[in-house]
């Protein structure tokens, strides 16, 4: 067995990982102990990514070879490459010559390595000449990109991961630390371990474990970020906590926003944002009293139709106070995706270029086009995310490239995105997974290689570029990105008569020696650095110049800024409400997040079972007493419906959530939850409710906030499949499953299992299903002939199918009461011999056998704790909450891997604590 260094491919933290193989397939994996973002540790995502890079996963959901369709209306067969790239590059020349060079566009992604990226960028709008690219890094970090260039004038975090053991305050707003970034998350549980006197304060509409272990949580309404860093800035002005002196020498701007915050007082900022006074004084005392604030903050302020006005309104309260360039401070923007930072220092988006350019100055298109031997850069703006598939969608785009991303599942307003892959004349997807949901669209399907197999750079963030090496070699005939948009530019070249190749690249160290040259005197130059240093003194932070020995920590310690004169600006930000407010059709704002242990779309972390153990099935939070007023029960289906779309979801109760809000997780897309939906519109999962209403400056699309309404769902027969299935076959079944899901009002997929792996199977509808289909799904999981014990009542509708395997369950099938379910599920995962059983297998009781009782909810997936058994071992553990921690990990492992699961064990402790007094 060999390690090889790579970089983690889910969160922005940018963890370093060693991966484990025989050079031919992924044995394991574990942190780098000697990377700087992690020091060994991993999250519950990183540490099962050798799971997802199984044999036996990778047959079931790679895309292997070329496939190409003649028709759209015909099935895509198997190609070869050549033909399959002579075919794409003949398509793009006609239909260039014809439409001319905006009637083509490029969809990419935060998730390929900054080699791709570039490689891409130049693609569009060097060779072809459109800058009709962007990326889903629309969808997550935009708002921050324009927020620091309108403030600071480029787009660098200014802190590093060192300032949270340095700060005496950390502010996290809109972001769930604790599940989104835990690698950080941790670092900051020791900080407060080292630093008693740290204070955390959390801002966001949500109680989420990150909130409910601050000092101080401000639980604020949807979309009144504005107006609470105003209000802080009000107070930091009346206490006199702002540094006059380096506002004087060191910004721009100010007097303006200083009348502007003046009407921001304490009461009107309380009243709009829905918290205390007294808080929002504390707050804003904390925050300018300590010598280093330095503030977190994530999608709660991106995703917004004011997205750029929450990041600039944040930062000019650190210009204020001076909580900036200088160790423990600075706004701190923590990123989503593994390379969005190295996708915007090659201008991998509709309106940037290499090097932290602006498309729309002349001078910098001119120094691109030198560096890449064209004559011009195109100055016509490009189509950003939801722009680019709405001109897929009028016509006005012909063919789309999608490459590393899946936006039938992530984009917002789904109907719009679905008309526009159907209208498109050509959709080329680029892709390692052919799971997706966006692959059926594929006119052309290109298999890409993944994680594990590529090799290049990705930039975290705190500015810190990492080597990823490949492990094992590229499955199938699967290429690297890089490599298919050079081999693709060079077909091009030829139709479009060129004589001489500006893709010339034959390895990825090369395409990254010329980007390295496009930041030459940037604010990003990165001169200094080479693959073999980066390989031999590991990762680095930019700027890291030619004759640098280091790269910088942190920026703007000097006071001097990359603008005109040298100054940074104050943005004069005025508080603007969401763009769709709830009414009393849709009284409820609906927001999306991220859960623990899964990673957007779930192509990868979808295929590994364990990681739903967390998280089992889709659903969607609400507070007690709204499904109270509403006749709710944990469990019952609910309608989610605006304007936009419909979907039914179980509802969950849950303290998080304050009334008029509800929570759905981000990744729930057809591939999980889906049902036939009305007319066309089949139901597709959130984004069919998701808000499509763009920040003017980021084009960002605000997905944190819906108006919504929720009803019952009034569907009488229910029906219930699960069993276990040989692992190297259940991916393939949830896929064969999925065209069984729209003949269902409602039907939901999902894996389970932890050694073993299953496969569950819900539905729900109006009246009872066709014995056939019924018949067809169960026989999916291996439910039929004389060895499944049957009881059926067909005059209610009701059957129990049940498939015994070596004296335990194997694979149930409850159809119209599906009661059952609660300890015949429980009965199936912990391998219950049956035999003792007998008739009440098939009885109609409900009742769980007695003496049995159910594990429950799994809270430490990684060593497969539930909270039954957390929960007995509190009764047995005295002291304080951190001697119960300590005791509960000593006696059962709980959080001692990750640590991922830490803040919700040490809520339930509370809980327990308080039952008890």
């Amino acid at each position: 067995m060999t390690e090889t260094k790579a970089t983690c491919c889910y969160c922005g933290v940018g963890c370093g990982v060693l991966i484990q193989s025989d050079g031919q397939q992924v044995l394991g994996v574990r942190g780098d102990p000697d990377h700087p973002a992690n020091f060994g540790r991993l999250c519950s995502k990183g540490s099962t990514l050798h799971l997802s890079a199984q044999p036996g996963i990778q047959k079931q959901v790679r895309a292997l070879t070329p496939e190409l369709r003649s028709a759209r209306d015909q099935p895509r067969l198997r190609s070869d490459w050549d033909s399959t790239l002579q075919t794409m590059a003949q398509r793009f020349a006609d239909t260039i010559r014809k439409h001319g060079p905006d009637s083509v566009g490029f969809y990419i992604s935060g998730q390929l390595l900054t080699e791709d990226y570039y490689v891409f960028n130049k693609l569009a709008k060097g060779l072809i000449g459109t800058n009709n690219i962007d990326s889903n890094s629309r969808l997550c970090m935009s708002s921050a990109v324009a927020g620091y260039k309108q403030t600071l004038g480029a787009d660098a975090p200014p802190a590093c991961y060192e300032d949270l053991d340095l700060a005496e305050v950390i502010f996290i707003v809109g972001s769930n630390t604790a599940y989104a970034h835990p690698i950080l998350y941790r670092r900051i549980e020791e900080a407060r371990k080292n630093n008693p006197q740290l204070k955390v304060i959390v801002a966001d509409p949500r109680r989420t474990d990150t909130a409910r272990e601050a000092d101080l949580f401000l639980p604020i309404l949807p979309g009144t970020d504005v107006a609470l860093f105003n209000g802080m800035l009000h107070l930091c002005l009346w206490e006199d906590l702002i540094d006059t002196a380096y506002i004087a020498e060191h910004t721009e701007g100010f007097a303006e926003l200083k009348q502007t915050v003046r009407d921001y007082t304490p009461a009107f900022v309380a009243q709009t944002c829905g918290i205390k006074e007294e808080d929002l004084i504390q707050a804003a005392r904390w925050f300018g009293h300590s010598k280093a604030t330095l503030s977190l903050y994530c999608q709660g302020l991106n995703q917004s139709s004011s997205g750029t006005a929450k990041n600039a309104a944040l930062i000019n309260l650190h210009l204020a106070t001076h909580q900036i360039g200088k160790p423990g401070a600075g706004p701190f923007s923590l990123t989503g995706q593994p390379n969005a930072m190295g996708g915007r220092e090659v201008g991998g988006m509709a309106n940037l270029l290499s090097g932290h350019r602006d498309l729309a100055n002349a001078e910098h298109r001119a120094e691109v086009a030198a560096l890449w031997g064209v004559d011009d850069v195109p100055a016509t703006p490009g189509k950003t995310a939801v722009e680019l598939f709405e001109a897929v969608r009028l016509g006005q785009i012909k063919i789309l490239w999608i490459v590393c991303t899946n936006p039938a599942q992530s984009m917002p307003e789904q109907n719009l995105i679905r008309a526009a892959l159907k209208q498109a004349e050509l959709v080329i997807v680029q892709e390692a997974y052919s799971s997706t949901a966006t692959v059926p669209y594929a006119d052309i399907l290109l298999p890409a290689t993944t994680w594990a197999e590529k090799s290049g750079t990705v930039t975290n963030s705190e500015r810190r570029i990492s080597r990823v090496n490949a492990a094992i070699d590229k499955p199938g005939e699967t290429r690297h990105d890089w490599e298919i948009a050079t081999a693709f530019a060079q077909k091009l070249e030829v139709l479009m008569g060129k004589t001489a190749s500006i893709f010339p690249y034959e390895t990825p160290e090369q395409v990254w020696n010329e980007h390295r040259e496009s930041t030459r005197g940037r604010d990003l130059d990165i001169t200094g650095l080479s693959y073999q240093l980066l390989d031999t003194q590991g990762p680095q932070q930019w700027p890291y110049p030619s004759g640098a020995t280091a790269g910088k920590q942190r920026l703007y310690e000097d006071g001097i800024f990359p603008t005109a004169n040298g100054r940074a600006r104050f943005v004069n930000t005025v508080y603007q409400p969401v763009a769709e407010k709830t009414d009393p059709r849709h009284p409820f704002s609906l927001n999306t997040g991220r859960l623990r242990d899964q990673w957007h779309g779930m192509s990868r972390t979808g295929t590994v079972a364990q990681l739903f153990s967390h998280a089992s099935e889709p659903s969607i939070n609400m507070a007690k007493q709204d499904m109270e007023r509403r006749f709710l029960k944990n469990g019952d289906l609910v309608h989610v419906t605006n304007k936009r779309g419909s979907q039914i979801f179980a509802v969950s109760e849950s303290d998080e959530m304050r009334a008029g809000q509800v929570f759905v997780a981000m990744h729930w897309g057809e591939e999980y939850v889906s049902g036939r939906g009305h007319g066309d519109n089949f139901s597709m999962g959130i984004n069919a409710l998701t808000s499509p209403a763009i920040d003017p400056s980021s084009r960002q699309p605000e997905l944190k906030h819906a108006a919504v309404k929720i009803l019952k769902a009034e569907l009488p027969w229910r029906f219930l499949v699960f069993g276990w299935v040989d692992s190297a076959q259940a991916f393939s079944l949830q896929q064969a499953l999925r065209p069984f899901m729209r003949e269902f009002a409602f039907a939901s997929c999902v894996p389970f299992g932890r050694d073993k792996v299953g496969v569950l199977f819900r539905a729900a509808d109006d009246y009872a299903a066709a014995p056939e289909l019924v018949q067809k799904i169960e026989a999916l999981f291996g439910i039929y002939g004389a060895q499944v014990l049957r009881y059926d009542d067909a005059r209610r509708g009701n059957a129990r199918h049940i498939l015994v395997k070596d004296g335990a369950l194997a694979a149930v099938a409850l159809a119209g009461d599906i009661s059952a379910e609660s300890w015949l599920k429980a009965y199936l995962l912990d391998q219950e011999p049956v035999a003792k059983l007998g008739r009440m297998l098939l009885m109609p009781s409900t009742s769980a056998p007695q003496g049995f009782k159910a594990r429950g909810k799994v809270v430490c997936s990684c060593l497969n704790v539930a909270d039954t058994e957390i929960n007995s071992a509190l009764d047995s553990l005295d002291g304080s909450p951190v001697d119960i921690l300590a005791g509960l990990q000593s006696r059962l492992k709980c959080g001692t891997n990750c640590g991922s699961c830490v803040p919700e064990i040490k809520k339930m402790i509370l809980v327990r604590n308080k039952i008890a007094a």
